[in-house]
């Protein structure tokens, strides 16, 4: 009897041993932080054009100055990558993340157009507060995911102090209007899609798509690349993306931009949904990678 206890005790250590030796890695948070300048996260609101946007910052350790990401959600941003942004500020950066106007509850009318301008906006306001975040002027990065994506290749296309750009899933809105033509239903869809979403105020389906359509040009993330060049961008796709199909929108923006000789391109594709859902840390293990080199 007793041997047969033993036996079973002597198991049992023996399958705690290995379930320990084969448990996945546990992050431990710092025993310690920079008690005048610990980690930090700061309510923040700012204006563009006259209204004022919500938003919060996550400030890193240390006195600084950090690079700083500009971290921008999509249409209408349920996904905010906000998984992302801790990681972020761990290795060193801090992160602004901000709603634009008329989304979810900033002052003003939500447009595509508005979301191009309020990224400057944002760009703007770092600059002009330095102390206040601790933020290394010359060292800003533009982050986005889907709309936010297309916004940041635009803003970054506009500001020539920009030297790193991502786009997680970028939506490319001349490819869209390029999709309405071919598929008029498909247009159809895209308003009634739009006409759901009572967090983004002043949009109609109808006034999405004529915006479109009217800026097809402008909103082609693909005719970007020379105002790119000089510049270190990043372009992830997921493989089982089917909101922004990895073939229609991904590579020919890939190709677009490897043509430009100028733009230092780093292009993954990922397993993936548009939100990446079972590839988180792939996701943010891929743009720390890339982003160590805009510090």
């Amino acid at each position: 009897m007793k041997a047969a206890i033993f036996t079973v005790a002597s198991l049992s250590t023996l399958m705690l041993l290995t379930a320990c030796a084969t448990a996945p890695e546990i992050a431990v948070d710092p025993m310690a932080v920079d008690a005048n300048f610990p980690p930090s996260l700061v309510e923040l609101n700012f204006e563009s054009h006259g209204d004022r946007l919500n938003g919060h910052a996550y400030l890193a350790e240390g006195e600084g100055p950090h690079p700083t990401v500009v971290l921008l959600h999509g249409f209408p941003g349920n996904e905010r990558n906000l998984d992302l942004a801790q990681d972020l500020r761990s290795d060193g950066f801090n992160v602004l993340f901000f709603h634009y106007r008329g989304a979810w509850g900033s002052e003003g009318t939500y447009s595509f157009t508005h979301v191009i301008e309020d990224v400057a906006s944002a760009t703007d306001y770092l600059r002009a507060n330095t102390e206040t975040f601790r933020t290394d002027p010359d060292k800003l990065i533009l982050i986005g995911h889907s709309m936010g994506g297309f916004a940041a290749l635009q803003a970054a296309a506009r500001d020539e102090h920009i030297t790193c750009v991502a786009g997680i899933a970028p939506a490319d809105l001349g490819a869209i209007a390029n999709a309405f033509d071919a598929d008029p239903a498909s247009a159809e869809g895209f308003g009634a899609y739009s006409d759901t979403m009572q967090m983004l105020a002043g949009l109609t389906g109808e006034a999405a798509v004529a915006e479109i359509m009217a800026n097809r040009e402008t909103f082609d993330t693909r005719t970007l690349a020379p105002k790119l060049s000089g510049k270190s961008v990043l372009l992830i796709a997921g493989d089982k993306d089917a909101s922004v199909p990895p073939d229609r929108i991904h590579v020919p923006l890939v190709a677009a931009y490897e043509a430009e000789p100028g733009i230092d391109l780093t292009a993954r594709v990922l397993s993936g949904d548009h939100s990446f859902s079972w590839s988180r840390q792939e996701l943010i293990d891929t743009v720390l990678d890339w982003a160590d080199g805009c510090r």
